[in-house]
């Protein structure tokens, strides 16, 4: 017997109320009973309830002092009210200075995706999150698309077969780095997990996680990749908050340390290795997927979007916390991807009021209007069939949870930040690879 939903008795009672048998049936085929439809209303009532009970809660946890309260709060593009929430019961605890709610954002674990906050000497560890140091990468080759156009379906399939996508995976290869000889492991607590990362090490893993191939407008090829530290930052996030006394979940209070403590010291060690960890795995991947194409690297893009930096924003130093959120400083170049078959994009931060009051913040991808589970519920896998063919990618893997219908489009979240940054090149892609249909990543982005 399969788990209940929890959220079926109040979405059949939304049905009743809209004058509805929440048991008839709507859809092509045999359909889905109509209470479905309401599944995701009573999902964000629940939500609502939670934050409007920890936002109760927050003041007798950890009283904020006097000169943190009303940090200024920056909020580019459209949201769901819950989202803001939620941004919002984060700003309202520790140190906060200043937040950003880029306009990709959307809920996430104990802070929203897309959620920037500036901090004065403290680091959200959930904030950051579980997925340390997911990023994205993208390498330019001096090949041209018509060079290698015939030979797309044979270049797919050697990804798949070559990359390790899906769970807990390890790497078909062993991936060498002189990372395994730093003092990190032993500092940070994680020396018992090294071999366990050293076998992951260049794996990609599931959910949104992909490796892509695209062409500029100059008809070049660029290789895209999107991951994170995989287990060793699931686990890293995972003890620490343990250690705090914080909770997992989506509408839970920021699990904060303060940098200058034993604790924050080695969370701060923990995270950088983590980052290390995710630079030298989407290297790896990209420099194989290179040999297999062929061709020498022109032009490299790399950046993290789930970490924390230390930076000076109006003359103080500050603890900044990205969270699905690109940097953006002046001159700083990042690669952001859309939903499967979008167009991505290489972008450069630009100066200005706006690029000020957003933190040097930009989006790091077209962000989720969907989650997971109502991605499957809502579209049917001819729509996305159809909607891939249309944009004449060749996709490996991919479930209806990935449905580019459960997704913003890219261009409109890049015109909620128009004045921040500029496009320096689109890419229009012609592979997406990622982990099957059913695979459900631990190690949670």
């Amino acid at each position: 017997m399969g788990r209940s939903d929890p959220y079926q008795e109040r979405a059949r009672e939304l049905a009743v109320e809209a004058g509805l048998d929440p048991d008839s049936r709507v859809g092509e085929g045999r359909g889905q009973p109509v209470w479905c439809t309401f599944r995701d209303a009573a999902r964000q009532e629940h939500v609502a309830r939670e934050q409007d009970e920890l936002a109760k809660n927050i003041v007798n946890m950890r009283p904020q002092d006097e000169k943190y309260k009303d940090a200024p709060l920056t909020i580019f593009g459209n949201h769901e009210e819950n989202t803001i929430t939620q941004m919002r019961n984060c700003m309202a605890f520790g140190n906060t200075v200043a937040g950003v709610l880029c306009a990709d954002g959307h809920l996430g674990y104990a802070q929203p995706v897309g959620g920037v906050i500036a901090y004065d000497n403290q680091i959200s560890v959930s904030g950051v999150g579980f997925d340390i140091a997911c990023g994205n990468a993208a390498m330019r080759l001096d090949v041209k698309f018509r060079d290698i156009q015939d030979d797309v379906p044979t270049i797919a399939k050697d990804i798949a077969k070559n990359i390790s996508f899906g769970v807990g995976r390890s790497n078909n290869e062993k991936a060498e780095h002189e990372l395994f000889e730093y003092p990190h492991w032993l500092d940070s607590g994680m020396e018992d997990y090294k071999k366990k990362a050293q076998n992951q090490l260049g794996t990609v893993g599931s959910g949104n996680h992909y490796v892509d191939l695209f062409v500029d407008d100059m008809g070049y090829v660029w290789i895209g990749v999107h991951f994170g530290s995989r287990g060793l930052g699931h686990t890293t996030a995972t003890r620490m908050i343990k250690k705090t006394g914080g909770k997992d979940g989506i509408n839970v209070a920021p699990v904060l340390v303060d940098v200058d403590t034993d604790l924050g010291r080695e969370y701060l060690i923990g995270m950088t290795l983590a980052g290390i960890y995710a630079y030298a795995g989407r290297d790896w991947v990209l420099d194989k997927v290179r040999s297999m194409i062929g061709g020498k690297e022109t032009d490299y893009v790399h950046n993290h979007h789930n970490f924390a930096w230390k930076e000076v924003h109006n003359g103080r130093s500050l603890w900044v916390v990205r969270k699905g959120a690109t940097p953006a400083n002046p001159g700083e170049r990042g690669f952001v991807g859309g939903s499967m078959g979008d167009n991505a994009v290489i972008i450069c931060g630009v100066d200005g009021p706006e690029s000020k009051q957003a933190l040097y913040s930009t989006i790091h991808g077209a962000g989720r209007i969907f989650g997971r589970q109502e991605a499957k519920r809502r579209f049917k896998q001819k729509e996305m069939d159809t909607w891939i063919k249309e944009k004449k990618v060749t996709v490996i893997g991919g479930g209806l949870d990935e449905s580019p219908m459960a997704y913003r489009r890219l261009p409109d979240v890049l015109a909620s930040h128009d004045h921040t940054i500029h496009v320096e090149h689109t890419l229009r892609p012609f592979i997406v690879v990622m982990a099957g249909e059913g695979e459900i990543d631990p190690w949670k982005d």
